[in-house]
């Protein structure tokens, strides 16, 4: 067996034996976490009312709920009650879940899944079910004894009065997070946010100068291949692992696709140049770039666009026609566009901490976002001329903040296309007249910071 084909066989074996991704969505984790914290709490609990029991100690006179008939019915009305609200949640989510999928998309899904106020809320009350539960057990009479534990009784009762406390956040929370505008919003925020985090240098990654498209072909031509030993979405590249990998083995990891692609199993993964890296790199390579079956939005600007997208498709479609959280979602976009155009992008390449390149990665073009954001949101709205119009002012609002030319002339191709669409239109004279009035107000801004040099300006 080849070393190349050893190291495939122990990428799959690890990809077998290990979780497939370590940011697959799952709602389950914090409420266990939770409920394993109320039976740790009631064992905590049960110490002082051990030691009561035994006279070791002596509780106040006043911490008492009563006795043993008092107990029991106070907790097995708080069970009851616990439990009930519980199926609730359950039911609220489940139905928040579907109108997400129907109002928003599936992409969205995960968000609602993730959130962590569900997730604590779910938590709160299976904990408090737990311990309520645990406290009844041991809550007993017989012919010789009694045993009534006044600190776990009072402590249920704060758990369940916290429980039931933070379900009236956790209803704000649902009645908000549904609504349109906040939706697009908080997809923008997270987008923000991991923008800035994977754009961020760590402290052993360096800045070297840019590297010739001619070496970058002759390294890929000359270099070996790491395949890929599963199929799907490339979720993160932990690019301070693999430059500190690249830097020990003294080689270039150049990886194939960049995060939100698909990639097939056996597939080309990434090229390692010189080959004889190849053997050293190709275990790392397969566990710091993280594969898994949805994207996710760390690292991957064109998903945050991809949702807004989402968004606006299923509002202009014709069983919702909903014109103005579809101008929402443009205003949106314009706001992401300008966000990734005015952060530094690496173009690609990481570096070690003498400017040596280590890794490099497919880059994403600013062109192709501006594509991605509003063809399919003016294809879309093609028959309604107010999307028409707030695309053409979007498009000139943004214009200036953009820093390159390549990125201004992806926004006049978007402009051009959105006049040949309504030209194309049987529009009315006084909407076609309003599209052509905004078509040349932003070409006008465009000319003028595109220069006389551009073919449209001459």
């Amino acid at each position: 067996m080849s070393q190349l084909d050893a190291a495939r066989t122990g990428n799959f074996m690890s990809s077998f034996l290990m979780p497939r991704s370590q940011h697959d969505v799952n709602l389950w984790v914090v409420p266990l976490k939770m409920s394993v914290g109320a039976v740790l709490l009631f064992a905590l609990t049960m110490i002082p009312d051990t030691l009561a029991a035994y006279n070791v100690i002596h509780l106040p006179y006043w911490f008492t709920m009563g006795g043993i008939d008092d107990a029991r019915a106070i907790l097995g009305a708080m069970m009851g009650c616990v439990s009930t609200v519980l199926a609730l949640i359950f039911s609220v989510a489940l139905l928040v879940l579907s109108m997400v999928a129907t109002l928003f998309g599936p992409r969205l899904l995960y968000r609602f899944v993730q959130d962590r106020v569900t997730q604590a809320t779910i938590g709160l009350f299976m904990g408090a079910f737990i311990y309520v539960f645990l406290v009844f057990l041991v809550t007993h009479q017989d012919s010789t004894s009694t045993f009534i534990p006044q600190v776990s009784l009072i402590t249920s009762w704060f758990v369940v009065l916290a429980a039931f406390s933070f379900l009236v956040y956790y209803s704000h929370r649902v009645a908000v997070s549904i609504q349109n505008p906040d939706a697009v919003a908080r997809i923008v925020d997270d987008s923000r946010r991991e923008l800035h985090l994977a754009n961020r240098r760590a402290p052993g990654e360096g800045r070297g100068e840019p590297v010739t498209p001619g070496l970058i072909q002759r390294q890929m031509a000359e270099g070996g291949v790491v395949r890929s030993s599963t199929g799907g979405y490339v979720q993160e590249i932990e690019h301070q692992r693999l430059v500190a990998a690249a830097a020990e083995a003294d080689a270039v990891i150049h990886v194939l696709f960049r995060p939100g692609q698909f990639v097939f199993e056996g597939e080309p993964l990434a090229c390692v140049w010189p080959e004889p890296r190849l053997a050293s790199l190709a275990q790392p390579i397969g566990k710091h770039v993280k594969i898994g079956r949805h994207r996710i939005l760390k690292q991957d600007s064109e998903f945050g666009i991809a949702q807004i997208v989402e968004i606006a498709i299923r509002a202009l479609s014709p069983a919702v026609n909903d014109t103005f959280t579809g101008m929402a979602c443009v205003d949106w976009l314009g706001q992401t566009l300008m966000i990734l155009a005015e952060t530094p992008q690496g173009g690609g390449c990481w570096y070690d901490s003498d400017g040596h390149l280590r890794v490099r990665q497919r880059e994403l073009k600013l062109a192709r976002l501006v594509k991605q954001a509003f063809d399919q949101v003016r294809q879309a709205g093609a028959d309604n001329p107010a999307i028409l119009i707030r695309l053409l002012n979007t498009i000139g609002r943004i214009a200036p903040r953009f820093p390159d030319g390549e990125g201004r002339t992806a926004l006049m191709e978007q402009a051009d296309a959105v006049w040949e669409t309504a030209a194309a239109r049987n529009l009315v004279k006084m909407d076609r007249d309003d599209i052509e009035a905004a078509w040349r107000q932003t070409e006008d801004v465009l000319q003028e910071l595109l220069g006389p040099v551009h073919p449209r300006a001459q």
